[in-house]
């Protein structure tokens, strides 16, 4: 499998605080990677560099082989304009930890919207795609309902939808299921497990640890804004071999 993320030397700061300290991570197309951390280690700052809604400081990250948020002359990287930057965000989907949906929206234009509006596709050819997406996730009754009518998992399994609208290269997700009630995370999981089966690449921070040993090809802890382990979930998690991760597994396991 080739490399589809390539990510090098990544700094972030907020400020005096250094977020991320050069991380670097190359993810293979079709692969699940799971990040995994405390609260603060840098797992979601990381995600949200990979499609430019967080600006790098320094070191760099490509999609596909394409530089995300800058482009290259010589030495030196400059800043896309905003419209280019959106225009590369179509082929990286992101699932936020909140949904997201547009509440004055039905679930259908939730999906419907970003490719027509963003990739200029007919609506009635949009319109059949998320017809067969929300059945693919198990909502084809729920299109023509507002999102205040359904369930936090209903509504992350549509945010799930939408973001295979765009048809992306790379699905990002950020705690997918930690704004839900327990009882509601396996419909969501299920969702991802169907992905990860599909051969969609997937990088999904998570506190889930069943979840990541059960899907995930590579297994990423992160603490301190760095990348401390790395490997198949079966190592990681049954023999660890950096203190740090060992700490934590003995707190979550």
């Amino acid at each position: 499998m080739s490399v589809i993320i390539d990510i090098r030397g990544v700094h972030k700061s907020f400020g005096s605080l250094e977020v991320l300290q050069g991380v670097d991570l190359q993810v293979r197309s079709g692969s699940v990677t799971v990040i995994l951390g405390p609260s603060g280690s840098g797992k979601s700052t990381l995600l949200r560099t990979i499609n430019h809604l967080e600006k790098v400081d320094r070191g760099w990250i490509s999609v596909d082989d394409r530089l995300i948020g800058y482009r290259r002359s010589g030495d030196k990287l400059y800043e896309l304009k905003e419209r280019e930057v959106l225009k590369q965000r179509t082929g990286i989907g992101f699932v936020f930890q909140n949904f997201n949906l547009f509440p004055h929206l039905t679930v259908l234009e939730n999906i419907v919207e970003a490719p027509v509006s963003a990739l200029k596709r007919p609506r009635k050819e949009v319109t059949e795609l998320a017809r067969g997406l929300l059945d693919r996730v198990g909502l084809s009754d729920k299109a023509d309902e507002y999102p205040r009518r359904l369930s936090g998992g209903q509504q992350q399994r549509v945010a799930i939808a939408r973001a295979l609208a765009l048809e992306p290269k790379v699905l990002l997700f950020d705690e997918p299921t930690s704004a839900l009630d327990p009882e509601l995370v396996g419909e969501v999981l299920d969702v991802i497990k169907d992905l990860a089966h599909g051969g969609t690449t997937l990088i999904v921070v998570t506190h889930e640890i069943g979840f990541a040993r059960e899907v995930a090809d590579t297994v990423v802890f992160m603490d301190g804004g760095r990348i401390v382990e790395q490997g198949p979930p079966g190592e990681v998690f049954d023999n660890p071999s950096h203190e740090r991760t060992k700490a934590f597994l003995s707190k979550v396991l």
